[in-house]
């Protein structure tokens, strides 16, 4: 449903530290989910849809609702009442090269007295379409014979989620539990061939674990007629160990990695509407979060140097916050926002550090409807991003060839001053053009940089560069053509633009910024046939590039458009068998990674190597079957 509605793509939000930086674009019943770890997606399918009684699409701001910095946020507005509902879905992904990848997933809702529960539990297996067989080139630069290779690697995820909820009234309000549990284990062995100028064999080890658990809460209760009172507490944990291993000519490589963290957030929010045009809010959120890692690099048995190996890192996070929203006619919407955010930062072990960081964060967002089908909406904000702790501690990529990359506790932040202006024209019944252009101007952008460590050695690691800028350009389009005869037809897409620049700290010149996509787009396309019960179609991702910039290398990621067609068949208002073709269309080529690999740094000049590493996914086939029971 969510997915049929013009000019709106879903956002899921981010995983950040902190509950308000990372809201997704759609609530439920006019509140964002209580949950972090669960993505607005995941709580979206297990919302059965004969308990949705509309979705509201709100553009610009509206009394009342918080549009938490989003210009289009959708209302999911469930039916009460009800008796208990369920479903079991089974599926399988049969892969090319003869691999089985099952899912299995069982979700239960229901009342009991004036509360509700749900319960869903989920195992699944999935591949990395990244990760299969392929062929490698490394070009020297000083002339010694080319080195061919074969690559043969198989990645694969096994994920095994719990969810649980329990909604009850107290207190002349309402109480909302939620948790989580989630157990995910990702292999990814490889085997390369090299086949000239000489044989051999190398191989390639990668096992990643992780353990997330997440308990919340949520009470909200109306204290007077048009005032209302919002408190969530919500507690995650996340513990992940990772092996990686590489054995070559040169030598055998171990690099170990084991991090625990956790994340405690606090956070009240009042809400008064004082006219049916003008409501305001104001709150306070302080997070508690932890970080504790242990790292070890190992070559031939022997321990590296490696910066920041071990490290604690504890932040204090508190922002107070004032919103707004006025509409004082049909036709403008006027929606603004203050938070103040300060933050105590320290890290213990191997990086000892302390500081403490404060900033403003105003937003205005403006909308103006002229006629019924056209609106203009303006935003001008004051970002900061929110710091990532999987940056503050080393990680690993050993088979092709970016090694290690050290960890940086002595991040900042980025800020930015973003100005967008979106035109929303809509054309015929359900069919829309939305034309969004944005400018970033960045300071403190986060890229890579080099770091020594005591020995002399040099590693990658990620680093405050300087200020930048990042522009997008931003088509999405909806056209049913069921005003054309057509009936139940649907085109949607999106197509984006984007530039970035920043200077480089190696060579002092203008650049992109690392990892960014300067292309992107995709277009689904769905036809309902109600008489024969069946729903078939097709989604097309687009190709993409990216590039990134190291020190000593730059590195080139291609990845080819992807296209599924699906079919699915209802027999039965709660029976439904769905068959999908992933890659059916995709080349030979499916995924390539380049490496241009300097001597020395960038700026030293010299000719690079040049290693090309060519994967192609196996065609394959996804078959699920989906029961549903009660009402």
């Amino acid at each position: 449903m969510i997915g049929r509605i013009p000019g709106f793509n879903l956002d899921t939000g981010s995983t950040v530290r902190g509950f308000e930086g990372a809201a997704g674009n759609v609530l439920i019943d006019g509140q964002r989910p209580s949950s972090k770890a669960d993505s607005v997606d995941q709580v979206l399918q297990r919302i059965p849809a004969s308990r949705v009684q509309r979705i509201d699409v709100i553009r610009g701001g509206a009394p009342g609702i918080d549009m938490q910095g989003k210009t289009v946020i959708a209302n999911v507005i469930q039916e009460t009442g009800g008796g208990a509902r369920g479903l079991l879905a089974v599926g399988n992904f049969h892969t090319g090269d003869d691999r089985e990848f099952p899912t299995l997933r069982a979700e239960a809702s229901g009342r009991l007295g004036d509360g509700a529960w749900e319960a869903s539990l989920r195992f699944a297996t999935s591949p990395d379409d990244g990760a299969s067989t392929g062929r490698g080139v490394v070009i020297f630069a000083d002339g010694r014979p080319t080195q061919a290779s074969l690559l043969d690697a198989k990645g694969q995820e096994n994920a095994d989620i719990a969810t649980g909820a329990f909604e009850t009234p107290l207190l002349g309000g309402r109480l909302r539990l939620n948790s989580r549990l989630a157990h995910e284990v990702f292999t990814e062995p490889e085997l390369d061939r090299v086949t000239a100028p000489r044989l051999e064999i190398r191989t390639f080890g990668f096992r990643q674990r992780t353990d997330d658990t997440e308990l919340g809460g949520r009470f909200s209760r109306d204290i007077r007629t048009a005032t209302s009172l919002e408190l969530v507490v919500l507690r995650t944990t996340r513990d992940r160990d990772v092996d990686s291993t590489s054995s070559t000519a040169d030598g055998l490589t171990d690099f170990l990695s084991s991090r625990g963290g956790s994340e405690v957030i606090v956070r009240g929010v009042v809400k008064h509407r004082f006219t049916e045009q003008f409501s305001a809010e104001a709150g306070a959120e302080t997070a508690d979060n932890k970080l504790d890692s242990r790292t070890r690099l190992a070559i031939d048995a022997v321990n590296q140097i490696l910066p920041a190996a071990n490290v604690r890192v504890k932040e204090k996070r508190r922002e107070i916050f004032a919103k707004a929203t006025w509409r004082p006619n049909a036709r403008w919407t006027l929606d603004g926002a203050i938070r103040y955010e300060s933050s105590d930062i320290s890290s213990a072990g191997d990086v000892i550090l302390a500081k403490s960081l404060q900033y403003a964060k105003p937003r205005l967002a403006v909308a103006w409807t002229p006629t019924p089908a056209t609106q203009l909406r303006l935003r001008v904000e004051r970002e900061v991003g929110q710091l990532d702790f999987n940056a503050f501690v080393a990680s690993s990529n050993l088979s092709n060839g970016l090694g290690v990359t050290a960890g940086n506790p002595n991040l900042n932040p980025e800020l930015d001053w973003v100005a967008e202006a979106a035109i929303e024209q809509q054309l015929w019944k359900g069919a829309s053009l939305v034309l969004t252009a944005r400018h970033f101007r960045i300071t403190d952008v986060i890229d890579r940089g080099p770091v020594f460590a005591a020995d002399g050695a040099v590693f990658d690691r990620p680093t405050n560069i300087g200020s930048g800028s990042r522009d997008a350009l931003i088509l999405d389009f909806t056209l049913p053509f069921d005003t054309f005869g057509w009936k139940g037809a649907l085109l949607k897409g999106q197509v984006l633009r984007r530039w970035t620049e920043v200077t480089d700290p190696t060579t002092g010149q203008k650049r992109a910024i690392s990892f960014t996509r300067p292309n992107e787009w995709n277009a689904s396309f769905s036809q309902d046939l109600p008489r024969q019960n069946l729903n078939l179609g097709v989604d097309v991702y687009g190709g993409f590039q990216q590039t990134a910039y190291r020190f000593n290398l730059i590195e080139t990621l291609k990845l080819q458009t992807y296209v599924r067609p699906y079919i699915e068949w209802k027999p039965k208002p709660d029976l439904s068998l769905r068959l999908e073709l992933p890659l059916v269309t995709a080349p030979e080529v499916r995924l390539r990674n380049t490496l241009q690999i300097y001597p020395g740094p960038r700026s030293a000049g010299g000719k690079p190597d040049i290693q090309d590493r060519q994967f192609h996914f196996p065609r394959g086939i996804y078959i699920r079957f989906r029961k549903d029971f009660g009402a």
